[in-house]
Order: structure tokens, then C-alpha cells, then sequence
């Protein structure tokens, strides 16, 4: 199998697992397979003939998006489609990962996967793009939706928090943004889970319960000062989107429904706060993290 953005948070956790588990996976450097050249991908499958693909990579600058749109799409709608279309032709499969931020957040209940999608900005826009484009080339392909991904490698919130609260620099983080942090770990875990099974369409996955950016913060501080992190900045202020303006705007409520995926893999989710202890475990001990 092969699996694009292996250098990401979640595709390094991917190929991890898979290579621990004994799976025979390539994982092309963007020499070889650059998906701002969508044109190339095609030859790249026809070379390897992967039997799965498992699409990691995307344009994830949310705000960064906003002002390079033309990016954003090539990797996330046209990249993915080419992906789709040359295992549709070769008779492979395709796992592509998506994200909450295809819906508009106006909604006060979970998201399950018949929810019509709405984006607010042109991230969430090039990834709708991307599923749209995905099942046209390949209707039998898996697209798995997931939100707030954080891990121990990569750049990502959780890190962020950290390296600012060892500084002893303050934090105002907003309040009034909810979802689900999910751990780049668990995710990988279920993705190999969805291997072995013929499933197929949209699948929602996050962690169990919910919270805000604020509440997240505010658990990473204190979990990290438990596991012995250098925590000077102790507490965090909360305010509202409204003070920490930003170019593209943020879904209000983008908790994802994981009903189905429950019921498929016959999953027991962890919580989002114990999910959260076991990275930062990993990362107290992580010399390359």
C-alpha cells in the first residue's frame, strides 16, 4: 500500500503502525509524488500499483488558504481526484482522510455523515472539493472525516501551548469554538482497523466528547504540569473569536457524529482527555518529536 503525506502528523503515525504491523508500504517523498503536479500522479501509481492508498496529504493552512486558494485546491480537489481516478484504473482503493471543516458549524448536534455540507472558507471549500472529486473517480473509495488532529510529531496546537507555556508568555485562547481534539495515534489505529473491512462512502471519526480551544488548552497545561513539563504560564485566558480575528473563519460547533464507525468496527472511542494523556507520554520521551 501507499500512503501519501507520510511526513505529516498523521501520516507519520500511519506508516508507523503499518510498518509495525508487518504491511508492506511505500511512502514517496515529494520529489516523487508532488501533489501541487497533479498531472504526475497518475504515472506514480502506474509504477507502484499500490492495492490501497491511503491519502494523509492535504493543504492544511486554514488561514493561509484564504489568500492562496489556487493551492489549496490543487492539492486537496484536484490532487485527491487524480489519486481516485488512477486506482479507480489500476483496481485499487483509496482511503482519503477529510476534515469537520466542510460544515458551516450552525448546527448545535453532532454531524453525522448525511449532513449536507457547508463550508465557511476556502480550506474547508478545496476539501469538500476533494471528496466531491474523490467519489466521482471512485465511488467505491472510503472518506474519513476527522477534526482537531494533533500529535507528537508535527506542528499542531497542543505544541504550541506547550512551547508558549514554557516560555511563561501569556495565553488568551478563544471559548467559543467547540469540537473534538483526536490524537493522530487513534486515528492511524482505526484507519488500519478500516483496512480489513469493505466499507466504503463517508465515515466520521474524533475522539469521544467534546470541548473548546480553551478547554483544550487549558487540560494541556494541566496535564503537562502532571507529567512533569516545564509549565510556567499556568493559566489561560478565555475570549471570543471576535477578539483573535483571523483570515478564514472557524466553524462555532464542529463535533463529528461516530456512530457509524462505532457500529462498523465495533469501536470503544477513548475520551479526548485520555487520548491527550497518551501523547503527551509519548512526547515527554520523543527525542525526534
Amino acid at each position: 500500500m501507499l500512503v501519501t503525506g507520510a511526513t505529516g502528523q498523521l501520516g507519520h503515525e500511519v506508516v508507523k503502525l503499518l510498518r509495525n504491523t508487518a504491511h508492506d508500504v511505500l511512502a514517496p517523498a515529494r520529489a516523487e509524488l508532488d501533489l501541487l503536479e497533479p498531472e504526475r500522479v497518475g504515472a506514480v501509481i502506474a509504477r507502484y500499483r499500490p492495492d490501497l492508498v491511503i491519502n494523509c496529504a492535504a493543504y492544511t493552512a486554514v488561514d493561509r488558504a484564504e489568500s492562496e486558494p489556487e493551492a489549496a485546491f490543487t492539492i486537496n480537489r484536484d490532487a485527491a481526484g487524480a489519486l481516485a481516478a488512477a486506482q479507480s484504473a489500476a483496481g485499487g482503493r483509496l482511503l482519503h482522510v477529510s476534515t469537520d471543516f466542510v460544515f458551516d458549524g450552525a448546527q448545535s448536534r453532532p454531524y453525522t455523515e448525511h449532513d449536507t455540507p457547508a463550508p465557511l472558507g476556502v480550506y474547508g471549500q478545496s476539501k469538500l472539493a476533494g471528496e466531491q472529486a474523490v467519489q466521482a473517480a471512485m465511488p467505491a473509495a472510503l472518506i474519513l472525516r476527522t477534526a482537531w488532529v494533533y500529535g507528537a510529531h508535527g506542528h499542531n496546537f497542543v505544541k504550541t501551548m506547550l512551547r508558549v507555556a514554557g516560555e511563561g508568555r501569556p495565553l488568551r485562547v478563544v471559548d467559543d469554538q467547540t469540537g473534538t481534539p483526536t490524537w493522530a495515534a487513534d486515528i492511524a489505529r482505526v484507519i488500519v482497523q478500516l483496512i480489513d473491512t469493505d466499507a466504503r462512502g463517508i465515515l466520521h471519526y474524533t475522539a469521544a466528547g467534546q470541548t473548546t480551544w480553551h478547554g483544550f488548552a487549558t487540560a494541556i497545561l494541566a496535564e503537562a504540569q502532571r507529567l512533569g513539563f516545564t509549565v510556567i504560564t499556568r493559566a489561560v485566558e478565555p475570549i471570543h473569536t471576535s477578539a483573535w480575528p483571523t483570515p478564514a473563519r472557524r466553524p462555532a460547533f464542529s463535533v463529528l457524529d461516530t456512530g457509524r464507525i462505532r457500529r462498523l468496527l465495533g469501536l470503544s472511542i477513548p475520551d479526548w482527555r485520555d487520548s491527550l494523556t497518551g501523547m503527551l507520554q509519548e512526547l515527554r520521551t520523543c527525542a525526534g518529536c
